[in-house]
């Protein structure tokens, strides 16, 4: 063990009782909140959309707190702060995705859609095959997004508490997924909604902190913290430059290509941030609400970036590396470090203090991302495949609720494997499968009168079904160190992330299937739907 995971192991022994205390406080607090708001959910438009009644500041501060995950606290930081400069591209990634989501899909989706991505597709195409498809492709998204944040939950918990064993670290995950569990059951839409506007607040606060005193440290001189984080990465200059992680062959460099069109696309076909334009009464509640979450995120993203050179700056590498191989705990090891060392009560208070933080973003991100699967498969698969539309809303609601527990016991079981990746590395991959499945159909389907069911059918599993096997075949899954399963190797296909192959894929298929697709597109229900999205006129 290296002398600063010693010293943060002895940290946290020492004030062991403060570190539960905080996190009781964090999960008691959350859970009141979630039973306030259980109370008020009585139809499944508050269950699925909250009843359609926040703010457009509001659902800013909760977007904000879907998407400021583990992946941006604890796994940017940590590519930051282990490869600098190519670290950094992920900030500039999730930050730029809210462009095209803005942009392209926010009023569109509002106006034309009630509580689903299936929603939007119905419209205008068979029912039955396009909910399923669209249910499909929404629960194994948010499976993959949930693998990041259980291994994020994994990694902090155990960092604090202590706990090396793998089973302590797979009670963790499993503890994690008892709480999504219910808050989501409970607290349905507006449970989480607060949970996650609570949570925008605190990390915000958090990170503005940790910053704050990191930037004090080098008398707020940026030349300083970035030499220093050079030195004392033992790169040199080459931490500050381009292609340290991705630079080195040609095969890493098509896979930064390929990193930065999944997350620059992905966003804007992940469920759990699609579900949220529907929480607001107006397309125009829906586009203020992005732009209030593009300067919060904005904001924190720029700071993560002190986060990352700061830990390079106050921590080895091979610390870093030592306490978790991904590098996800190099932002509360560097608070830890900044609040006056293992020995001090600041640098103990700071430490517990972050990482609680930490802990509810990805308690708050869970339950949006539980929330996303369980409505798809309740109100696309359940009501509208299985029910034909005949499933009363009393129906549709417990089938929501039946759907979070089996979909939490799945991702309890894969986050255990996953405890040991990069946490933005795994948020990446579901962007890439978001990118090639759901984003190629949405568009097709609000801008393209050609487009037919079949089209949608071969976007949405051919995009999902071509990045889920190139996931399972490259080295995210085997063949490396830091692979999933570790001594094996069964992996042809040689980029970590294949939104490369599957998005353009995804975008060919649409087309293809459309053209040779012997039904004639609905250009009554296109009409209907270009108007509807582009006006709000007969939106729910």
């Amino acid at each position: 063990m290296s002398p600063a995971v010693q010293l943060a192991a002895s940290a946290t022994t020492q004030h062991r009782p403060l570190i539960i205390t905080l996190f009781a406080v964090f999960v008691v607090a959350t859970l009141v909140i979630t039973v306030w708001a259980g109370r008020r959910t009585r139809s499944a438009a508050d269950f699925y959309a909250g009843g359609r009644q926040f703010t457009a500041l509001q659902n800013g501060l909760a977007v904000s707190g879907d998407y400021m995950s583990a992946a941006s606290f604890l796994g940017i930081a940590g590519a930051i702060a282990l490869f600098g400069y190519d670290g950094f591209l992920y900030s500039i990634g999730f930050l730029v995705a809210w462009l095209v989501a803005l942009l392209l899909v926010a009023e569109p989706l509002r106006n034309s859609g009630r509580y689903t991505m299936g929603d939007v597709l119905a419209y205008r195409m068979r029912q039955r095959p396009v909910r399923t498809a669209a249910g499909a492709s929404t629960i194994v998204v948010s499976i993959l997004y949930l693998l990041a944040q259980m291994a994020g939950a994994g990694v902090l918990v155990s960092l604090l508490l202590g706990i090396t064993s793998d089973a302590g670290k797979i009670a963790i995950v499993a503890l994690v997924g008892v709480l999504m569990i219910v808050y989501v059951t409970i607290g349905g839409m507006k449970g989480t909604t607060w949970v996650q506007m609570v949570k925008a607040v605190l990390l915000i606060a958090g990170t503005v902190l940790i910053t704050f005193l990191i930037l004090l440290k080098f008398h707020f001189n940026v030349s300083d913290l970035l030499g220093s984080a050079a030195s004392n990465s033992g790169k040199g200059k080459a931490f500050l430059e381009p292609g340290l992680k991705y630079g080195a062959t040609g095969t890493s460099k098509l896979d930064f290509i390929s990193l930065g069109i999944a997350l620059v696309l992905g966003t804007a076909g992940l469920p759990h941030i699609l579900i949220r334009f529907y929480t607001v009464p107006t397309a125009k509640a829906a586009r203020k609400s992005v732009n209030w979450a593009i300067g919060i995120i904005g904001a924190f993203y720029l700071m993560t970036i002190v986060l990352g050179f700061g830990a390079a700056a106050l921590l080895k590498p091979a610390d870093i590396i030592a306490s978790n191989p991904a590098g996800n705990t190099a932002a509360p090891l560097a608070a830890l470090q900044i609040g006056g060392g293992a020995d001090s009560t600041g640098g103990s208070v700071l430490l517990a203090v972050i990482s609680a933080v930490a802990f509810a973003t990805i308690l708050a991100v869970v339950a949006g991302l539980t929330l996303a699967s369980s409505s798809s498969f309740a109100h696309d698969i359940y009501a509208n495949v299985i029910r034909r539309g005949q499933a009363t809303e009393k129906e549709e609601m417990r089938a929501a609720r039946w759907a979070t527990v089996a979909i939490g016991a799945v991702a309890i079981v894969l986050g255990a494997f996953a405890r040991d990746l990069n946490v933005a590395g795994l948020v990446a991959l579901a962007f890439a499968v978001a990118a090639s499945a759901n984003l190629p159909t949405l568009l097709y389907s609000l801008f393209w009168k050609r487009f037919t069911t079949s089209g949608a059918l071969w976007s949405i599993y051919g995009g999902l079904i071509s990045s889920v096997v190139l996931v399972l075949f490259s080295p995210v899954v085997s063949g490396k160190p830091t692979s999933m399963f570790k001594g094996v190797d069964f992996a042809w296909f040689p980029l970590e992330n294949p939104g490369l192959i599957s998005i353009p894929l995804g975008f060919l298929l649409g087309w293809l299937g459309s053209l040779l697709s012997p039904e004639k597109p609905d250009e009554d229900k296109y009409a209907e739907l270009e108007v509807r999205s582009l006006t709000g006129f007969g939106a729910h």
